[in-house]
């Protein structure tokens, strides 16, 4: 038996191989990459590497073994219909008989276009028939702290989400959940709405930006046409900016507040602030 992640050299998945590797032997551990050369780090660890591309279904041929665990995170490629690479996988787990898989999806309350796919293989994985798990995520705070180079230039935070708030946490803590369902007993078949402790708004991020520099950055909300016009002016390709401003007009409605608890319990610890986030970022 062994447990394997997908994307595993992936922002995510690097945080879910690293804990695993605190909790289970590393001969226990597959790690699914594109890029094996990217991996070298934790194949010198004793992780087993797992070369397979989500747009090459028959690379998951025999890749899996009756009794593993996996964990398949979600593709970032929203042009190349990410239901069909996720059914891929799902589709090779159950033909080898796998004990669980678990999914990183969205939250419930979250209605943006970007839900469409994640639902789609919420759909497929049900009908698999396997052993599930749904680890429908939130935002996570590194979404904004990895991109502060335009904000500290213009002293803005700019965004379509009016007074909107968000139930972020790092992507620490997601793995930490994700860890917690893949290593422990009793998650077969459950849904968990994951998001942080705290929810805040882009006034206080702004607020916190500004304590932390000690500067003044303001937080300028914007209709959502301004937003994309600023985001392909600055080179974001046009579908992903639309993907971003649909996701403000949903933060706007309150569809990213999760205040299930999930996360913090899974994770057996109160989920990260995000000004501990920003302090990183910083550095």
């Amino acid at each position: 038996m062994s447990i394997v992640v997908t994307g595993a050299t992936g922002h995510l998945g690097r945080h879910v191989v690293t804990q695993l590797l605190e909790k289970v032997p590393a001969d226990q551990i597959t790690a699914v990459v594109r890029d094996a050369a990217k991996a070298d780090d934790f194949a010198a660890r004793g992780v087993q590497i797992a070369v397979a591309d989500y747009n090459a279904p028959e690379t998951f041929d025999g890749l899996f073994a009756a009794g593993d665990k996996v964990l398949l995170i979600s593709g970032n490629e929203f042009d190349k219909g990410r239901p069909a690479q996720h059914k891929a996988v799902i589709d090779a787990a159950k033909a080898a008989g796998v004990a669980l898989l678990a999914y990183t999806s969205a939250p419930d309350s979250l209605k943006a276009s970007l839900v469409d796919d994640h639902r789609a293989t919420e759909e497929a994985l049900l009908a698999s028939g396997l052993p599930y798990t749904l680890l429908r995520n939130g935002w996570y705070h590194e979404n904004y702290t990895e991109n502060l180079a335009p904000v500290l230039e213009h002293n803005a935070v700019v965004a379509a989400a009016g007074e909107g708030r968000v139930s972020s946490a790092s992507r620490a803590d997601y793995a930490a959940a994700a860890v917690a369902v893949l290593t422990g007993e009793g998650h077969e078949n459950q849904t968990y709405e994951l998001g942080g402790d705290a929810a805040w708004s882009f006034a206080e991020y702004a607020a916190e930006l500004s304590a932390q520099t000690g500067r003044e950055i303001a937080y300028n909300s914007v209709p959502g046409e301004v937003l994309q016009g600023i985001l392909t002016g600055a080179g974001v390709p046009e579908m992903f900016a639309a993907i971003l401003v649909d996701v403000d007009a949903s933060i706007a409605k309150g569809e990213l507040v999760v205040d299930s608890g999930d996360l913090a319990r899974l994770a057996g610890r109160p989920t990260s602030p995000i000004s501990e986030a920003i302090a990183a970022a910083l550095k």
